[in-house]
C-alpha cells in the first residue's frame, strides 16, 4: 500500500483486528490508513487510541477505502453488502472477502456491479502471525491477486487455491486449528494417565506437536519419512500408532474434515 491508500475492515473480530495488526507491525501501512468497523464500537477503543479510524458505519468507511475488507459472519453478509452499496466503486476499489462459503461470484451479485472480489480464509493463528491463508479468485488481476496476497503473508503463509476448493480450505486450515488443538489435547491427557501433571503434559504435548510440524515445513519433508525415524522394529512408538490406527484415528481426522466441509459449504446457502 502507499501512503495515500485506505483500508477498510468491516467486522472487526479476531481476524480483522489480527490482520490489522499484522499490517501495521510489518510496516505495510500506517494505523491511520485503516478503517475498523463494529456494530459495538466502545470494543474498539484501544485501537481508536492507537490511531486507527473506528466507526459504527460501514458506508462511511467504504467510502474512504481503495481496499474493502469484509470479515463479518455468513449470515450477516447480505445485509452488509447491501448497506454499503451505495458507496461500493468497482472501478477503484478491490474487495477482499474472509466470510466462509460464499463465492466471488455470490458477492457480485449481492451487491450488483462487476466490482473484483479475492477470497481469503485465514485461521485463528493469524493472532499470532502464524496462519495458514489460502488464497482464490475468479476475475481479479494478477497485480490484486499478489496485493492480498502480502497483506496475509504479514500474519503467516499464503497458498493460492482454486476457488472451487475454498470451502475444502475452511475445512482444512480454519476448522482443522480445533482439530489439531483437540488431538493436543488428548495427547496431553494420556500424558496425565501415565503420570505427569496436567500443566507439564500440555505443555509437553503442545511442544512436541510444534516441532512435529515444524519438521515438515522446515525441512519440507514428509510425516511417513519422519515418522520412519522415530519407529524401530518392535518399539514403542509402533506399537502406540498402531493401536491408534485400530481405533480409528486417521479415520476419524478424515471424516471430521470431510463433514466439515460440507457443512462449511451450507453456512452462506443457509442464510
Amino acid at each position: 500500500m502507499n501512503s495515500q491508500q485506505h483500508i477498510a475492515i468491516l467486522g472487526s473480530g479476531n481476524i480483522g483486528l489480527s490482520l490489522a495488526n499484522g499490517l501495521v507491525k510489518a510496516g505495510k501501512c500506517k494505523p491511520q490508513q485503516i478503517s475498523l468497523t463494529r456494530r459495538n464500537v466502545s470494543a474498539l477503543t484501544k485501537f481508536d487510541e492507537m490511531g486507527y479510524f473506528t466507526t459504527d458505519n460501514n458506508l462511511k468507511a467504504v467510502k474512504k477505502a481503495d481496499f474493502v475488507v469484509l470479515a463479518v459472519l455468513p449470515q450477516q453478509l447480505n445485509k452488509l453488502l447491501d448497506e454499503i452499496r451505495p458507496a461500493v466503486k468497482p472501478e477503484k476499489q478491490l474487495v477482499i472477502s474472509v466470510v466462509s462459503g460464499v463465492s466471488c461470484a455470490d458477492i457480485r451479485k449481492q451487491l450488483d456491479m462487476p466490482v473484483q472480489v479475492v477470497r481469503a480464509m485465514p485461521n485463528t493463528a493469524i493472532a499470532i502471525g502464524q496462519s495458514m491463508t489460502c488464497i482464490a479468485t475468479d476475475t481479479a488481476t494478477p497485480k490484486n491477486l499478489n496485493f492480498v496476497k502480502s497483506l496475509f503473508e504479514t500474519v503467516g503463509l499464503t497458498i493460492q487455491i482454486n476457488e472451487e476448493l475454498m470451502t475444502s480450505a475452511t475445512a482444512l486450515c480454519a476448522c482443522g486449528i480445533a482439530f489439531f488443538l483437540r488431538s493436543i489435547r488428548a495427547a496431553s491427557q494420556g500424558g496425565t494417565e501415565i503420570g505427569f501433571h496436567a500443566h507439564d503434559a500440555l505443555k509437553m504435548a503442545a511442544q512436541t506437536a510444534k516441532g512435529a510440524a515444524d519438521l515438515l515445513l522446515q525441512l519440507n519433508s514428509h510425516p511417513e519419512q519422519e515418522i520412519d525415524k522415530v519407529t524401530s522394529p518392535s518399539g514403542c512408538t509402533i506399537a502406540g500408532l498402531n493401536e491408534m490406527e485400530h481405533n480409528g484415528f486417521s479415520s476419524a481426522m478424515i471424516k471430521g474434515i470431510k463433514l466439515s466441509a460440507e457443512k462449511a459449504g451450507d453456512l452462506y446457502q443457509g442464510s
